[in-house]
């Protein structure tokens, strides 16, 4: 926890208080305190307590120096939260991050890492407004027309009551990494993730496995579209939609 006591010292310095104010305020001893900014470790109430106090989120005051760090650079979200790094230009303006094939698996580590972050090329898009977005590669054929090469454009979600049935989202996973699929809620704390090429199975997953969630904006394609050409792969998901198509119609005609 040596990070997370040079980050509590340095936020406390940083808004010119003293240990007996922010002691005071979390309704601890001075000393106790002073022990947290010498390397204990405070129990997780009072961890939540100093993340709410400085309204910083706990994952970046355990894991990210905050010296190195420009506050003004972490996007605030609700219930007094800082979670998302984000990039501006130089007129103050957000930008849009691109995270490119070689990146996509560090991302999974560095999604909340300001350094991280910063590293990222980045492109502007006018007509994106009133959110967040980053931009992801596709990879894989499961979310036709969409193919290997293109980047889809996606706007943050800082809740899951956000996401609406049936529209497209990308989600960061801890076991799966980055996943573009359609989502159902298909309970209180599960989604169902459908991949619109039909020879792809849905699966569930739990919330508690999400990291992050961005709902599709636009997408940029990197290759001329093409009509469809009867591939094999195209024939199989013709042939699995049909059989699904007429398990459908048996379940509607009366049993005699």
């Amino acid at each position: 926890m040596s990070l997370f006591s040079d980050n509590l010292k340095f936020l406390r310095n940083k808004r010119n208080l003293t240990q007996k104010n922010v002691a005071d305020a979390l309704l601890i001893s001075r000393e106790r305190l002073a022990k947290y900014e010498d390397g204990t470790q405070p129990p997780f109430d009072l961890l939540r307590s100093i993340s709410q106090y400085f309204h910083i989120s706990i994952d970046i005051l355990i894991s990210v120096d905050l010296r190195k760090v420009n506050l003004d650079d972490l996007l605030k979200l609700g219930d007094n939260r800082i979670l998302l790094p984000i990039a501006v230009d130089s007129r103050g303006e957000n930008v849009i991050e691109i995270i490119p094939h070689k990146a996509q698996a560090g991302y999974l580590a560095g999604y909340s890492d300001p350094e991280f972050i910063e590293s990222l090329e980045h492109i502007s898009l006018p007509f994106l407004t009133n959110g967040k977005f980053r931009a992801f590669p596709v990879e894989g054929d499961s979310m036709p027309p969409h193919r290997d090469g293109d980047v889809l454009v996606a706007r943050y979600v800082e809740s899951l009551e956000e996401i609406k049935n049936g529209k497209t989202y990308l989600l960061l996973t801890k076991n799966n990494g980055i996943v573009y699929k359609r989502l159902h809620k298909s309970g209180k704390d599960t989604l169902a993730l459908q991949s619109d090429n039909k020879f792809y199975r849905t699966y569930d997953i739990r919330a508690s496995e999400i990291l992050e969630v961005w709902e599709f904006a636009c997408s940029i394609a990197r290759r001329e579209f093409e009509p469809v050409e009867f591939t094999e792969a195209n024939i199989q998901d013709m042939f699995v939609q049909l059989k699904n198509e007429i398990a459908g119609i048996r379940q509607q005609l009366p049993i005699h």
